[in-house]
């Protein structure tokens, strides 16, 4: 073989993802492909709804964690694996260790939500040993392995190993099959991207076997290492991460993810995903088909409403985890209202003289308008005392006049807008 077909082979065949799903088979049983009236009728495509969530472990990271731990040798085994995850990699690791009579370590970053923590001991009971450590995944995965190499354990890669993308790649495998059977073929399929593993292995199966299907990457704004890596012609890191969407919240693609990506360019489409874009899209999920998606796992919904399918076509977006803690409901509801145009913060200089914040409810908040947030910053002052307000619009539009409003019978006021460091600060 000469070396320029060495250099355009993909890493990933389709065989090895077809090897891959034998070889899960009798674990990782297929979760469905869920038709989704809503979507359809808002984008005017056939929308189906690949539900990763209903896996065991709640998510598609099983997948690659099993087919590569079932892989090791015996040797391998007896020295026990480690792991590094934002928190679903590490409960599908967790599984394999508890089903396969293997130990391991396993670490995640300090913002793994508590649920994900809890599951992974769940999952992996006394064959796991969970080390919290660091803020990002990053950091989490250099301790994880400068720890294999000190006690001489395996790393189990979470997206960027061939055995952990043909794994992934099962979820195609099962998507072209379950089309099939109605007698449908794939158009297009929608991928959250975070380090790069579905997306590779995803794009590998059908780049063989549905070369004709387009494959859109959908990343958070605050995380696009994809995006970065395209525009700098190979992987680099971040300098800012957002870890809001955690199971995607990667500063670097991965080495062997994104050659694959790379070698298939003409049939992937990069995009990124605002976190409020995909907060709002999280609740349509709940709020309409009941689907309970953490934020990784509503990405490719966020990403289709990016798009303009052509009417008729088969979109398939993967709704790829369920491992959301119901504490964090507050804080995806705040940035969906923002990012709806309906939550907005004032610092207001109320004079202290009486009926002020009568005023302020009277003659600058609208009919339909309500304030969601009130606290003084400081009262050290005798004759101005600042607050900070959040106000929920009724409606987007209404801004200007609230504005207006405040402009011309209101306290002074600075509106913070999202994004700036002083909203960062107070918000």
């Amino acid at each position: 073989m000469s070396t320029s077909s060495r250099e355009t082979e993909p890493v990933v065949h389709a065989a090895d993802i077809q090897q891959a799903q034998a070889r899960i088979s009798g674990v990782i049983a297929p979760t469905p492909l869920q038709y989704c009236p809503r979507l359809s009728e808002e984008t005017g495509a056939e929308v189906f709804l690949k539900r990763e969530d209903l896996q065991d472990v709640r998510s598609y990271k099983i997948r690659g964690a099993y087919n590569a731990i079932s892989q090791l040798s015996d040797e391998a085994r007896e020295a026990g694996i480690v792991a590094a995850s934002a928190g679903n990699h590490a409960q599908g690791v967790a599984y394999a260790c508890k089903s396969l009579g293997i130990q391991g370590r396993i670490f995640v970053p300090t913002k793994t939500p508590l649920q994900k923590r809890s599951r992974i001991r769940v999952h992996g009971g006394d064959a796991v040993e969970l080390v919290v450590t660091g803020d990002t995944f990053d950091e989490a995965a250099a301790a994880a392995r400068a720890d294999a190499e000190e006690r001489g354990a395996t790393v189990v890669e979470p997206f960027d190993a061939k055995e952990t993308i043909a794994g992934q790649g099962s979820v195609a495998a099962e998507v072209l099959s379950q089309l099939a059977s109605q007698g449908r073929s794939l158009d297009t399929i929608v991928v959250p991207v975070g380090g790069g593993g579905l997306i590779s292995g995803i794009t590998s199966y059908v780049a063989e076997l549905a070369p004709r299907t387009a494959v859109v990457g959908a990343e958070p704004e605050g995380a696009p290492s994809l995006t970065a890596a395209l525009d700098a012609g190979g992987p680099v890191t971040l300098d800012e991460l957002d870890p809001f969407i955690d199971g995607a919240a990667v500063r670097r693609i991965g080495d062997v993810t994104y050659r694959i990506i790379e070698k298939n360019l003409s049939r992937i489409h990069a995009m990124t995903v605002s976190e409020g874009a995909t907060c709002t899209e999280l609740l349509g999920l709940y709020q309409n088909e009941g689907i309970i998606a953490e934020p990784a796992g509503a990405l490719s919904v966020a990403g289709l409403k990016e798009l303009r399918p052509r009417p008729g076509e088969t979109v398939v977006c993967v709704v790829s985890g369920g491992n959301n803690d119901v504490l964090r409901y507050s804080e995806i509801m705040e940035r969906s209202l923002v990012h709806r145009g309906l939550k907005h913060y004032f610092l207001v200089n109320f004079p202290q003289e009486p009926g002020q914040l009568r005023h302020f409810l009277i003659d600058v908040l609208g009919p339909n308008d309500d304030i969601t947030r009130f606290e003084y910053l400081k009262r050290n002052n005798r004759d101005i005392g600042t607050a900070l307000v959040g106000i929920e619009l009724g409606d987007a539009a209404d801004l200007e006049q609230l504005f207006e409003r405040i402009e011309n019978t209101g306290p002074q006021c600075e509106y913070l807008r999202p994004g700036s460091s002083v909203y960062e600060y107070l918000i």
